[in-house]
């Protein structure tokens, strides 16, 4: 299977399986059209085969108008061209990982990282979160040191071999429950030399109620940053003011960007949503840039289509155009030496995930869970509060294997949606919880999810073949 596609003048061909990429001219990209059609019926072809084929496109008006502007001499080596990228392996690959799977409810798996929600309040009054001001459809709470230390021994001895694991200090806002997280760093430092582990944590904060001694402590110990902001002043003054309905734009970001400095602008992310208010959304990126910020995400909102911020489907095409125009940006910015990362386009072509990551994803349900600050289980932070995703407690550990075995066979392959996409390997399958909010199902896609997640793709791939090319231009120099 292979994708073929233009974008900000490059015409970029991916064979699906393999993950080789190749930037081609023209007249090869309108004879991939061809040579499609002849795999697609035969499995296999020669240069004679699409010789052959272009003779009899040329008698049909379409074909005509598309092939008779390349000489007969340009069209024999464009087909010996791509006669000699497919017996490389690098173009209609077959699917190797198709017959390497074993049946999914049988694989061990190990549990490695931790979403900790310290605190279920906040003194945000987000109009799009889904965790409802932190309460996640129950009571305001904060976790106890007691739950908190239980997470990580149910972590240290659910975790097998893995040596190294991951803690996600969220909310709500944790802020609000700072000594727990302190003296929750804190017991799993102890902890590591003991049982030969390594905790890696991060936090998640709206940064409105960071102090001085807060930051020191989080430069020394967490090695993660996300930095809630969605952009411009009235954007994110909209969606996310105080309770009083005040703003918190003027209040966080000479906050965020002390934050960023002193991390040497890594080991952060500054993170927005885009809603329908601002579909422009390439807008609020340019400007996080131009504050300084160098570590950027911006995502779409997920909300129910009667919420008038929503996402809709008329709106794809538009923003499909933005994300161009932020590639455009992207690359621009990077010749004007005040280079930024966007999280979205930020695509491994040469290592990546591995085989099973690519397939299952994030592994919420399995290898990722939730904790409440009751010590409750759930597959991810946007399951919490849902009974029927309770999988147990880290007092007494998993108690619905039936649930978990639902997430073990989350892949690319359960999905009717994905078996035929040319993204299945970047997105493994998108988001379980989006795809069961929508419809019922985690085996399900998000649709709208699944568009703008492949158009992203295929700009950071575009990216990737911009800057190769910078970067042969340079050596030829």
């Amino acid at each position: 299977m292979i994708h073929k596609y233009k974008n900000n003048g490059y015409n970029i061909v991916l064979d699906v399986c393999s993950g080789s990429v190749h930037v081609v001219d023209d007249c090869v990209y309108d004879l991939l059209d061809v040579t499609d059609d002849l795999y697609s019926k035969f499995g296999r072809f020669s240069v004679m085969d699409v010789l052959g084929a272009v003779s009899l496109a040329c008698q049909t008006e379409e074909g005509s108008a598309k092939y008779s502007g390349y000489g007969q001499a340009e069209i024999a080596e464009s087909a010996e061209e791509i006669t000699e990228i497919v017996s490389s392996g690098q173009l209609y690959s077959e699917d190797e990982y198709k017959d390497l799977l074993v049946d999914y409810r049988k694989r061990q798996t190990v549990v490695k990282a931790l979403c900790l929600h310290v605190s279920h309040d906040c003194n945000l009054s987000c109009r799009y979160c889904f965790a409802q001001e932190g309460e996640y459809h129950g009571d305001r709470a904060l976790m106890s040191l007691e739950v908190a230390r239980a997470s990580l021994d149910y972590l240290v001895r659910s975790s097998g071999s893995r040596r190294n694991l991951e803690v996600d200090f969220f909310g709500g806002e944790p802020l609000m429950n700072w000594n727990v997280v302190v003296e929750t760093v804190r017991y799993g430092r102890s902890l590591e030399k003991e049982h030969d582990k390594k905790f890696r944590f991060t936090l998640t904060t709206n940064g409105t109620l960071m102090k001085d001694e807060y930051l020191d402590f989080i430069n020394a110990e967490m090695d993660n940053v996300v930095l809630s902001i969605d952009g411009r002043k009235e954007v994110n003054d909209r969606m996310r003011p105080h309770r009083g309905g005040q703003g918190s734009y003027d209040e966080i970001v000479p906050i965020f960007k002390k934050i960023a400095e002193s991390r040497n602008q890594d080991r952060y992310y500054v993170r927005g949503t885009y809603t329908r208010n601002n579909l422009d959304f390439a807008t609020d990126v340019r400007h996080l840039a131009d504050l300084g910020f160098k570590q950027i995400s911006v995502e779409p909102v997920v909300a129910a289509p009667e919420d008038d911020y929503s996402i809709r489907d008329e709106d794809l095409e538009g923003l499909c155009e933005e994300y161009d125009k932020l590639a455009q940006t992207y690359l621009e910015y990077r010749k004007a030496g005040k280079p930024f990362n966007f999280f979205h386009f930020m695509l491994d072509l040469e290592g990546g995930p591995c085989v099973y990551k690519r397939l299952s994803g994030c592994g919420s349900g399995t290898e990722y869970l939730a904790v409440t600050p009751w010590g409750d289980l759930y597959p991810c932070h946007q399951f919490v509060g849902n009974e029927d995703f309770c999988l147990g407690n880290v007092h007494d550990g998993v108690k619905r294997t039936d649930v978990v075995n639902e997430f073990k066979v989350c892949n690319v392959y359960a999905r009717e949606s994905c078996r035929d996409c040319f993204a299945r390997f970047y997105c493994s399958g998108g988001c379980a919880a989006n795809a069961y909010n929508f419809h019922g199902n985690i085996l399900d896609v998000y649709e709208a999810g699944c568009v703008l997640q492949r158009k992203r793709i295929e700009c950071a791939i575009m990216i990737k073949a911009a800057l190769a090319e910078d970067e042969e231009g340079e050596m030829e120099q």
